[in-house]
């Protein structure tokens, strides 16, 4: 399994990215070299992956860098005794051909220009490797005139052209075509998206990725990463050279992540095997291609080196955009995860191709990005021809694994961080019927954080109180849990309530709550929304389901929230009478 046959165990390296620091400190490695074999012959000119973070993508191109390129041509030091070596054909291969790696993973600035300079700055890095080439007799003066030219502030077409340029260089150097490794492709379109200035960022990543590996007869193979898969038309448009690997693809399925075996093989090596259980628990659940029990190597590593189990994967600051997607998601897409969150199965379609200016308005989109992510992953799937004659495929996702839901239940308690002590003041007044401490910590809450739920690229244009709902049921089910059984938007009686608390133990009440936007055409005030709410909870007859569980009357307490902008009027409580905080 590891790089070497050694008498003590090795040392467990975290953050280690670098193939040939690992081999020679005899670090912690997974043998993943065989991916070297398995990509040469399966012969693609432009080789797409696409990972979730953390699962060894960076470290793979390290890996090929390194077997490939002149750089390291020193008999293959670093791969002797590893699976590749065992073949002979590969063996003469190694440290044979120039190859060009850089990484778009650092480029995570907030506005196109900044952006723009940063990739600039990248290749300006790859050009100054290989500043020799301003003194070969191989280059022309115009050739070298180009060199001298790429700077942080050059023209877009000597930045989109750099890499095309310098694959011609190489190639006139070595007599030999030239390999390029772009490593996490798709950060600066992440971010982009994000900070507003998409169209821009697209233009200019599409002239960059056709000139490289397109229009580029300087090349001999190439890949590129990344955690998604960008739709064609947004930056490949040009590109039809492209292999694309998913994570539903069967290609190079076991290359990255640990497969279950190597996870419980490391488990022994450290002494930890009679954890392996709570490591499955915690940790298995990714699914590449037909292969399933994928862990992440990132949270391994982590177990391995500090011998507890926690969410290291989620805990990091990459979270921050599949948060922003559903904090600023619409009201069904945040009814749809409480469901995800309770462990219940998600149905819909899937595009892998994702198109980044329609996650604000498809929700399709948003649920492709986070199983590309690694958020969520296919329990099944099945495709059909639906009654208007369309072929259609449902997947059915769920969240991956254990590590995945807490990683989500910290993030949503984030959301309400700007007013944790009134929301938490909020909860605890509503478990005890106190009114008036409720409406005072709800509009301090709605006040603070009800924007939050409603912004982002592609804001509604209008204030959205089933956005902020849905948000803050999330939050009650997070905090709840285990205490309550938190349902929103199902059937009861005859018709549908907002959000159902169901009690766990006969000490606790059931609780009810309807929210109404106020409608100046239908009410004269608050109070008539929240008895409009009130009055809907009654007529629909809300209660049957809890009544069927046993739990009586007296034990049930509705709340009608009438909202009007950011302010919020809480009335009812027990007995579902129409008392508000002003009653």
């Amino acid at each position: 399994m590891g790089a070497k046959e050694a008498c003590e165990v090795r040392t467990i390296g975290i953050g280690h990215q670098d193939f040939g620091k690992i081999i020679t400190d005899d670090i912690f490695y997974v043998d993943k070299t065989d991916f070297i074999r398995e990509w040469w012959e399966n012969q693609d000119c432009v080789t797409l992956i696409t990972r979730p973070r953390r699962f060894g993508k960076t470290l793979t191109m390290s890996m090929v860098e390194q077997f490939f390129s002149v750089k390291y041509a020193d008999g293959g030091r670093n791969f002797q005794g590893l699976s590749i070596w065992q073949y002979e054909k590969f063996r003469s291969l190694q440290g044979t051909y120039p190859v060009i790696s850089l990484s778009f993973a650092s480029v995570k600035e907030k506005d196109y220009r900044e952006t723009r300079r940063k990739i600039c700055q990248i290749l300006v890095n790859v050009y100054n490797q290989y500043d020799f080439l301003l003194e070969a007799d191989c280059l022309t003066e115009k050739e070298k005139e180009f060199f001298r030219s790429v700077s942080i502030d050059m023209g877009e077409t000597e930045a989109t052209m750099a890499l095309n340029q310098l694959s011609l260089y190489l190639m006139k150097y070595y007599g030999k075509k030239v390999m390029i490794l772009l490593d996490e492709y798709d950060t600066p379109m992440q971010e982009a998206y994000l900070h507003g200035y998409w169209e821009d960022a697209a233009f200019f990543m599409r002239s960059l990725l056709n000139a490289s590996f397109k229009t580029n007869p300087f090349m001999e193979r190439a890949i590129l990463t990344g955690i998604t898969k960008i739709s064609k038309e947004s930056i490949f448009s040009d590109l039809n050279n492209l292999e694309i690997v998913t994570t539903t693809s069967d290609k190079y399925a076991s290359c990255f992540g640990f497969t279950e075996e190597e996870v419980f093989a490391a488990l022994k090596e450290y002494d930890l095997y009679e954890a392996k259980e709570a490591v499955k628990f915690w940790y298995n659940g990714f699914t590449f291609g037909e292969v399933s029990d994928i862990y992440n190597p990132w949270s391994i590593l982590n177990y391995l080196e500090k011998r507890r189990l926690a969410a290291y994967w989620a805990n990091t600051s990459s979270n921050s955009f599949a948060g922003s997607l559903l904090q600023t998601g619409s009201a069904r897409l945040k009814a749809d995860f409480e469901r995800l969150l309770q462990g219940k199965i998600l149905e819909t379609e899937i595009n892998e191709q994702i198109v980044f200016d329609q996650l604000g308005q498809d929700e399709t989109a948003v649920w492709s990005l986070l199983l590309a992510a690694g958020y969520l992953k296919i329990k099944d799937y099945h495709a059909g021809m639906t009654e208007y004659g369309e072929w259609k495929e449902v997947y059915r996702l769920e969240l991956t694994d254990f590590e995945v839901k807490v990683m989500f239940r910290n993030m949503i308690r984030s959301w309400f961080k700007p007013v944790d002590t009134e929301y938490n003041d909020f909860i605890r007044a509503m478990l005890r019927d106190d009114l008036d401490s409720m409406n005072d910590y709800m509009n301090s809450i709605a006040l603070a954080v009800f924007s939050c739920f409603d912004t982002g690229n592609h804001p509604s244009g209008k204030a959205q109180p089933e956005r902020f709902y849905h948000g803050f049921v999330l939050g009650l089910m997070v905090e709840l849990s285990g205490r309550y059984r938190i349902t929103s938007n199902r059937e009861s009686g005859y018709g549908r309530y907002d959000v159902m608390l169901e009690p766990q133990n006969t000490e606790d009440d059931a609780i009810l709550l309807e929210f109404k936007v106020y409608d100046s055409r239908r009410e004269k005030s608050l109070e008539e929304t929240v008895a409009r709410a009130l009055d809907q909870i009654n007529s629909e007859r809300y209660t049957v389901l809890l009544e069927a569980a046993g739990i009586t009357a007296d034990r049930i307490r509705s709340y009608g929230f009438a909202f009007q902008g950011k302010r919020v009027l809480i009335g009812g409580g027990r007995h579902a009478d129409y008392r508000t905080s002003d009653t």
